[in-house]
């Protein structure tokens, strides 16, 4: 049994026995089209095959091509689905708000998923799942309350590079494979064009760091390029808060 065919096991095993410690038996997740949904999509529906519940939640500024992936990843899994457009809540609430930038909308239509995918949890009594990779994680490359909510996330520790080997693994279809990876936030945004570095440029500098205990200057002294790893950096120092909860007053001083 090689790495992949373990990982698979284990985190079907995961999933069933976490989200039977909640007391739930049914799951739902927003899938994207994108192949983190479809990695987490595939091993929902081995771990609970009809009590797996999958949402489409485009806005008006998502791709159609990202709907046709979902679509097609449904299908070929036979994963129940429905689908809910948010572009009317998004439309209604940035209608006299025409200075807003493309982040401010994608953010909004991120955070309209989560609460519609929190309404349907309730309907179905089902627990919500998540589908942030590590790289994201750690770069905070997410929208807090938004993408990054969930009850579980059975691929946070995967590295994106490790996701696409996974996702081949799985069966995920070739249309969802070869594509530019991308949060959707607006048409035809590129996560890799927002970086200015590849997943594999960006995960040899994560690994280094995280697996090997490299600083930063002994990541650019062994031959990383210094604006890569002054970007990853820049991004987890910043998005930190992104991986916690709430910091609540300690009042134990005047108490």
């Amino acid at each position: 049994m090689n790495r992949y065919e373990l990982l698979e096991k284990h985190l079907v095993a995961f999933l069933q026995q976490e989200v039977q410690k909640a007391g739930f038996s049914k799951v739902i997740l927003g899938i994207s089209g994108g192949i983190d949904s479809a990695v987490v999509a595939i091993l929902a529906k081995k771990a609970f095959h009809e009590n797996f519940l999958g949402l489409m939640l485009p806005s008006s500024t998502s791709s159609t091509v990202s709907l046709e992936h979902a679509t097609e990843l449904c299908k070929k899994f036979s994963i129940p689905f429905e689908k809910i457009s948010i572009g009317a809540l998004s439309d209604a609430y940035f209608y006299d708000k025409k200075e807003a930038s493309k982040l401010r909308i994608g953010n909004f239509c991120a955070r309209m998923r989560m609460a519609v995918l929190y309404d349907i949890s309730a309907r179905e009594n089902a627990l919500v799942l998540g589908t942030s990779n590590k790289s994201e994680i750690l770069l905070g490359y997410g929208t807090i309350f938004g993408d990054l909510a969930c009850a579980i996330n059975p691929i946070g520790e995967l590295f994106k590079t490790e996701i696409f080997e996974f996702a081949a693994h799985l069966g995920v279809p070739s249309s969802i494979l070869s594509k530019a990876p991308s949060a959707d936030l607006w048409e035809n945004q590129k996560d890799e064009e927002e970086f200015g570095f590849s997943y594999t440029q960006i995960d040899k500098v994560l690994i280094a760091h995280i697996k090997e205990n490299k600083t930063k200057e002994a990541l650019i002294a062994s031959g990383y390029e210094s604006s890569l790893v002054e970007m990853i950096f820049e991004r987890m120092d910043k998005n930190q808060f992104k991986g916690k909860l709430p910091l609540i007053a300690n009042l134990s001083a005047i108490q």
